[in-house]
């Protein structure tokens, strides 16, 4: 069974133009999911209705059992489903860190102890405990990032939406996020949703879903999404500049089973390249 699923979901602000339009997912225990698409398509207005924000004019969104048809199961699924968003000064509520994160917990009435080690927890998840006592004013944009994800895994979410969070970081932002999320996956099987217009970012992926104008129009592995170049052109998307460069090599002759590698993996089949030459 799913941990969230969406059955033929559509969804309008204005009850006019969908921004979402019969959208049918799911998301199983522990899987890194990656929803791309270009500005507007659609995609972050998922993000508000994976949780609660938004509700469904059609169709249905059930997380972990919990359907949003029932408003006694909202709270259930925004306990379960933690979203992270663009800006993380618009989810910074106190002037220091460890106040910021045990905003959630005070919130649903954990016990002074446990927030604690949930502080404790939440920091160490995102190798950020020696700021514990920080301001977060002070912090640079990828540490508040990290410290917005804090927040959210100090709830202890079932699963972690990712809503454009790293565009308004730098590279090197992007990159330490990115290390972070991805590390919740693989070592403590925190499902991952990852909501985004960056190619590159969905490698890693399990799963991905391309939506273009409030409707998937593809899924499936990152190789089988990648493959599909010209639709992905159609969308408004680009292959990452390192597959790009995979697929050249592929063309070349040089052996890459998948032609699908992160910008590391690029860098070190580059350099085994170069030793032969």
């Amino acid at each position: 069974m799913a941990l969230l699923s969406m059955e033929k979901v559509s969804f309008s602000y204005d009850k006019k133009i969908d921004a979402v339009k019969n959208v049918s997912l799911t998301v199983d225990e522990g899987e890194y999911v990656a929803i791309i698409g270009h500005n507007g398509s659609g995609k972050s207005t998922l993000a508000k209705l994976f949780n609660g924000l938004c509700k469904p004019d059609s169709g249905e969104v059930v997380v972990d059992g919990f359907s949003c048809k029932d408003k006694k199961s909202l709270f259930e699924i925004r306990k379960r489903v933690g979203v992270v968003f663009q800006n993380p000064d618009n989810q910074m509520v106190a002037s220091i860190v460890e106040d910021d994160i045990a905003f959630g917990p005070e919130n649903l009435g954990v016990k002074r102890e446990e927030i604690g080690e949930r502080i404790q927890f939440a920091l160490a998840s995102v190798g950020m405990e020696e700021f514990r006592k920080s301001s977060p004013a002070r912090l640079s944009g990828g540490q508040k990032q990290r410290i917005a994800i804090a927040g959210v895994l100090a709830i202890k979410p079932k699963i972690l939406v990712l809503d454009e969070s790293t565009a308004m970081l730098d590279p090197q932002g992007r990159k330490e996020v990115l290390e972070v999320v991805e590390r919740l996956n693989k070592e403590q099987k925190t499902t991952l949703i990852n909501i985004t217009h960056y190619m590159d970012e969905v490698v890693r992926a399990d799963k991905v879903y391309v939506v273009n104008d409030g409707e998937i129009v593809l899924s499936g592995t990152p190789k089988e999404i990648f493959a599909k170049r010209e639709l992905l052109e159609e969308c408004g998307l680009e292959l990452p500049v390192s597959s790009k460069i995979a697929q050249k090599l592929i063309e070349l002759g040089v052996n890459l089973p998948d032609g699908i590698l992160t910008k590391e993996q690029l860098a070190e089949e580059l350099c085994v390249l170069k030793q032969k030459i």
